[in-house]
Formats: structure tokens, C-alpha cells, sequence
């Protein structure tokens, strides 16, 4: 491309271009003289550099080859004239009817929207590249590869088999086969008639079917409206009751502050224990009694204790036959004792079916009720927000005015709050984000402090 070019200029250059543009055939009287500047210097060469002649000559050589396909000097004279002859002759037969399929001339329109350049547009190298192109045509190599042996793939197997059926006229209604089978069957896209069987998969694969959207997507994570109207004592002009009652609302939510902050306060607090003169004479006699004078004492606890224990002996005489015998009878007539009792507890509850119904019907109740908590207690969960992350949601402070700050017009309203933070609340409420704290700026690296020399300074 460079020595084209070079040699266009080179022929632009000689004594015989022609210009399209009558303002480069400039006179040399024309011309003023030159400021001579120092062009040693850098500021110099923008300021007084005239680079408008060599810009006009590049813009008349674009335009040359854009409408005549290359520079005028460099056309033959073929291309530039042609012998004038005159008029070519007519035929005389009169033409009465037109012929049929004659193109009629382009209008003007058409040929003023056609392009009038000469060169060529530039390969579009994108659009010959495909996607794995190396490994489709690795495949492709592969496949003639097999070809040529009489090796077919298993899927233009089984294809054949099914046209080879088909045109016998033998129909055979298959049931749908599971996905990863090995025997499943295959359907020719390109047929004009569509397969018999209505297969879900081949539906879902040929986009005749969609799939089935998962209902838990359907769900929202939470049950709050996406912007959440004020309190009618939040207006610039509100009534008296509504205003007090946002007043008591905020009353409540700062006396719950102050409790748990007390709460907090308590549990911290350290405990003072205050010395009593109790505990200031056990200090004082601390080590002043001896150790022997307690051992006579504990001697005689622990010998009481010996002699008040009493345990299995050591040998246990040994059961007669008769002993035996009377346990053994002992045991039956205590099995039979509480079958009898149980016989007639089961008896008696036939005159207890009254207070049995009332008992069964107040544990039903009892069901149903906690039943109703329950699933009011999870209606109240899905309008609250969940624990997402480490951090937990923190309820912005209510955006209330006092009764003497209240406004008397529109122009004197002070805004209160801010749209991003209630915006940015609002998306942590409805469990979309998880609450989040502002990034804290760590330096990674010490700073470096350094004494730098100025280059005028330098002796």
C-alpha cells in the first residue's frame, strides 16, 4: 500500500498532473514571502508551519481516486476521449408496439443514490471467521475420512433405517423414550412431514414447546410495594391528628432506643461489692488458725459417716424352692391385678364419652388456633426483612417535623430525608440486597515520604 501511494505522489509531483480543483493552480506571484522564524525550536513548528498547500494537494488526489478510479495522469487517452462520429443511423421501420421484458432506463433518483466511488471497499476479515472453525473442520476431515471406508455414524444409521421403513410403508407409533437411551429414535428436521409421535424433548429442542418456567421464580421475595407512601402526618400540610400521631409513632420508636441503650448500660455496669464487717474480719483472721486444730473433728464426722452407712453384705444367702415359688406367685397375681384394672378403666370410659368428646374437641381447637398463629406468624414474615448477610437491616429514623417547624407554604418546606438512602432502604427491605455498611479505606502500603531535587536547583 505504502509504494503505491509513493509512486502516486511521485506522479502527482511531475510537471504534467492535472488538478479538479482550480484552486491548485496557483500562481507563484501570488505567494507571499515567508516569515523567516527559528524552526529549531518545538513551539515554532505548529505556529508558523503552512501545511494547507500540501493538504489541498492530498484532498485533490482522494478525490481522483474516489471519482475516476486513479490519478487523471496516469489514464490513457482511450479512457479520457472518444471520437465523435455523429449521430448513429436509425432504423425507418416504424416500431408500433414495444418488445416485452425491455428493462426501462433508471430513473434519476435511482442513479443519484448509487455510490460514484471507484475503489474497492475493504475486506471485511470478520466476516469470514467462524466459530471453532479448526475443530469443525477437524470433524469434517474425520467424517470423509470414515466416509470414504464405508463408515457411517450412527446417526445417518438409524436415519436410513427409519427412510428405509418409512418407504415400505411400514408405520410403526413409538412411545417417547427417555433422553439418555441409547435406542431413541431420530427425526429428520428437514422433512416436510412432521413425526407422528409429539416427543417433549424434540418439542423442546425444535422450539415448538417452551420450557417450563419453575413456579419459584413466580415468587416475590417479599410481599412490600416497591415505593411506600407516607403517613398522612408526613405532608407539608398536615392535619392535626395525623401529625401527633406520627409524633407518638417516633415518641415510641426513640423510647425504645433509650431502653435498650439502659438494657445495655446495665448488663455492662461493673458490680461494686462494698466491703461489710463480716468480710473484713475473715480477712483479718485469715491464716491465724491452724490447720491441726481441725483434724479431731473431721476424724470424727468421717467415722459417724462410716458407721451410719449400711449396704448389700458381701455374701447373700441363697434362695429356697419355696421362696421362689411365692415371688414367682406374687408376680402372676400382680399381671392379673392390672389386667382387671385395665378391663375396667376401658369400661368406664363408656360413661366417660361425654367429657371424651368436649376434651377432644378443646385439643382440636387448640390445634386450629395455633395453626392460625402460625400461619399468621409466617404472612408477617414475608412483609420483613431476612437476615441476608452478616448485618442486620436497620430501620431508618422517621422523617418527622416538630409543630414549630412545620411550614407555612410550599417555599419555605425544608426537604427532609434523602430519595438514594430511601431508595437504597427501600431494596434491603424487600430482601433484594443484603445490608451493607460503607467500605472502610485501609492503605495497603506505608506512605513513602521523598526529597526530590528541582532541576534549577542542581549546581
Amino acid at each position: 500500500m505504502a509504494p503505491a501511494r509513493k509512486h502516486k505522489r511521485m506522479a502527482a509531483a511531475q510537471p504534467g498532473f492535472l488538478s479538479l480543483k482550480k484552486d491548485m493552480e496557483g500562481n507563484s506571484s501570488d505567494l507571499k514571502r515567508r516569515k523567516r522564524v527559528n524552526k529549531n525550536k518545538k513551539k515554532n513548528w505548529n505556529k508558523y508551519s503552512d501545511i494547507n498547500d500540501v493538504e489541498e494537494f492530498l484532498d485533490d488526489v482522494r478525490l481522483q481516486e474516489r471519482v475516476t478510479g486513479g490519478l487523471i495522469s496516469e489514464k490513457t487517452d482511450d479512457s479520457l476521449f472518444f471520437v465523435d462520429t455523429g449521430a448513429k443511423e436509425k432504423d425507418t421501420k416504424p416500431q408500433t408496439t414495444a418488445k416485452k421484458g425491455k428493462h426501462s432506463k433508471p430513473l434519476r433518483i435511482d442513479l443519484i443514490l448509487q455510490p460514484d466511488s471507484h475503489i474497492t471497499a475493504p475486506k471485511d476479515v470478520l466476516a469470514f471467521q467462524q466459530p471453532n472453525a479448526k475443530k469443525q473442520r477437524r470433524m469434517a476431515e474425520k467424517a470423509a475420512k470414515l466416509a470414504a471406508m464405508g463408515v457411517l455414524p450412527r446417526r445417518e444409521k438409524l436415519l436410513n433405517l427409519r427412510r428405509a421403513a418409512a418407504a415400505a410403508g411400514v408405520s410403526v407409533k413409538e412411545r417417547p423414550v427417555a433422553n439418555n437411551n441409547p435406542e431413541r429414535g431420530f427425526y429428520d428436521l428437514w422433512s416436510a412431514s412432521s413425526p407422528e409421535t409429539a416427543d417433549p424433548y424434540y418439542l423442546e429442542q425444535t422450539k415448538k414447546k417452551l420450557v417450563k418456567r419453575p413456579s419459584k421464580l413466580n415468587e416475590k421475595p417479599s410481599v412490600l410495594p416497591a415505593v411506600e407512601v407516607i403517613a398522612p402526618g408526613g405532608s407539608y400540610n398536615p392535619d392535626f391528628f395525623s401529625h401527633q400521631e406520627l409524633l407518638r409513632e417516633a415518641h415510641e420508636v426513640e423510647v425504645k432506643k433509650l431502653k435498650a441503650e439502659e438494657r445495655l448500660a446495665r448488663q455492662l455496669a461493673v458490680k461494686d461489692d462494698t466491703a461489710t464487717e463480716e468480710s473484713t474480719f475473715k480477712e483479718q483472721v485469715e491464716g491465724l488458725i491452724e490447720e491441726g486444730e481441725m483434724e479431731p473433728e473431721h476424724e470424727q464426722s468421717d467415722m459417724a459417716a462410716e458407721d451410719s452407712v449400711t449396704g448389700p453384705t458381701a455374701t447373700q444367702e441363697k434362695k429356697t424352692e419355696r421362696q421362689r415359688k411365692r415371688e414367682k406367685a406374687e408376680r402372676i397375681k400382680e399381671l392379673q391385678r392390672k389386667a382387671e384394672r385395665q378391663f375396667i378403666d376401658s369400661r368406664q370410659q363408656l360413661f366417660q364419652l361425654r367429657s371424651i368428646h368436649t376434651s377432644l374437641k378443646e385439643r382440636e381447637l387448640m390445634t386450629k388456633m395455633r395453626q392460625a398463629q402460625r400461619k399468621a406468624q409466617q404472612e408477617a414474615q414475608k412483609s420483613m426483612p431476612r437476615r441476608l448477610g452478616r448485618l442486620k437491616f436497620q430501620t431508618p429514623d422517621l422523617d418527622v417535623q416538630l409543630s414549630n417547624e412545620l411550614a407555612s407554604s410550599l417555599r419555605s418546606l425544608k426537604p427532609e430525608g434523602s430519595i438514594l438512602k430511601d431508595r437504597f432502604k427501600s431494596l434491603q427491605k424487600r430482601n433484594l440486597i443484603e445490608p451493607r455498611e460503607r467500605a472502610k479505606f485501609k492503605r495497603k502500603h506505608k506512605l513513602k515520604y521523598t526529597e526530590k531535587r528541582a532541576f534549577r536547583e542542581m549546581k
